[in-house]
């Protein structure tokens, strides 16, 4: 039986789909994850028995804790791709290009569903968002760098669908057989949040329909970790020292953490970038001129630089974050070395929080509807996916536009994987 692979490799979240002629499933490719077919986006490095060893998924969260953070713990790895300044990394001695560090994950899926299904599989679909980059020449380069690690990862024909398409693709299967719609398809990530237009008809047989049957596409560079981050800078960064501020010795003039410090603060994955010695050396200049309050505030940020605490804090982030979608307020609790945050946070809150970042998803709404020639009221059903979706201000969006009888929804995790699978069809 011919087989065909499709990934979806997220920023948080990865999925795996298997085309057996014809026929698509989801592999369960992280079993010690409690949501089987999702595996997590993550790689773990730690020594052991003088060896570095890599973890990927729920399993490198389990390493990363019973080693009580120690290790080299990587996330987001995805966003990375149109980041050209990204050439090397080393880890424990060895070098890892980001195309080799992805092509990890790709081997241990590869080699999970190849056990599952038994066989040997050499073609893949992969996935990929609307934009990697607003620069055409970072997205191409995006986009060769995927596939570089697929290729790495032992894949030899590889090809590429949008995320939102395969996402239309999921929804257009899950039809009653001659039904045509017209389908609003939002697909929000970590990263990005992409659109489709989509002309839906589920026929007889197992080809899907082609590309000419998507009416507009469009996407913009916002996702759930961008929600993430502006949650830290209003109401968590005050704890490691944003807001300190201590007077120069050679004029009137006050100063605190550099710019760039306070950016890569704001983002769980560049955090571990502040471990350069020149950097703490700055923090410890600036907490030994700090009033005695402030001292404890700059030590919090050395202790999370140094013990590798930045994906535990911003899991809390995203905890309080997605209880919002359930409740009119949360709370942000953290309590791990010598720091106890205790943050309550509302919608009302949140949404004044990422309100502006919303505002340019809403347009990107408006400018692929206008792209396909539409308006809300030729829009049959919209399908949404991705675990930003879930967000009442965004789907407001929608049920304001649309209307919410019309909204359909879909695992978050899972649709764009299955899609792909479904597209594979088309390549066999």
């Amino acid at each position: 039986m011919s087989a065909i692979f499709g990934i979806d490799f997220g920023t948080s979240n990865s999925a795996l789909s298997v085309n057996m002629d014809g026929k698509v499933k989801l592999l369960d490719v992280d079993r010690e994850n409690p949501i089987s077919n999702s595996l997590k986006s993550i790689l773990y490095f730690v020594k052991e028995e003088g060896m570095a060893m890599s973890y990927v998924g729920y399993e490198g969260v389990k390493k990363y804790i019973e080693n009580e953070a120690c290790g080299r713990y990587m996330q987001s790895i995805k966003t990375f791709l149109p980041d050209t300044g990204f050439e090397k990394t080393s880890i424990y001695g060895k070098s890892y290009t980001l195309e080799e560090l992805i092509s990890i994950f790709f081997k241990v899926m590869k080699h999970r569903g190849q056990k599952i299904i038994k066989q040997e599989v050499s073609d893949l679909v992969l996935g990929r968002p609307v934009i990697f980059s607003e620069d055409k020449g970072r997205d191409k380069i995006a986009q060769e760098r995927l596939s570089q690690a697929a290729k790495l990862a032992g894949f030899k024909n590889i090809s590429f669908q949008l995320e939102p398409i395969a996402a239309a693709l999921a929804y257009e299967n899950s039809l009653e057989t001659g039904k045509e719609q017209i389908v609003l398809v939002g697909d929000f990530g970590a990263g990005s949040s992409d659109f489709t237009i989509h002309k839906a008809l589920k026929k007889v047989g197992t080809r899907t329909r082609g590309n000419h049957d998507i009416l507009a596409v469009g996407g913009v560079y916002i996702g759930g970790d961008i929600f993430d981050s502006k949650i830290m800078r209003k109401k968590v960064a005050v704890y490691y020292g944003k807001n300190v501020q201590v007077k120069s010795m050679w004029s009137d003039n006050f100063f605190g953490l550099s710019p760039i410090v306070i950016r890569k603060l704001m983002q769980w994955h560049l955090i571990p970038q502040l471990r350069l010695p020149r950097t703490l050396n700055s923090i410890k200049e600036l907490k030994v001129k700090a009033k005695f309050q402030d001292k404890k505030l700059l030590k919090n940020l050395e202790n999370l630089i140094n013990y590798n605490y930045g994906y535990l804090l911003f899991q809390s982030i995203e905890k309080a974050k997605c209880e919002l979608s359930g409740m009119d307020e949360s709370c942000i609790y953290f309590n791990e070395y010598d720091i106890c945050i205790d943050e309550l946070l509302s919608r009302d809150e949140f949404e004044n929080i990422i309100s502006e970042k919303v505002a340019v998803i809403n347009a990107c709404i408006s400018s692929t509807l206008k792209k396909a020639n539409l308006s809300s009221k030729n829009i049959d059903a919209v399908f949404l996916t991705g675990g930003s979706s879930y967000i009442p201000l965004i789907r407001a969006i929608f049920e304001k536009r649309i209307g919410p009888d019309k909204i359909r929804s879909a695992d978050a995790f899972t649709s764009v994987a299955y899609g792909l699978g479904l597209h594979g069809r088309n390549i066999e």
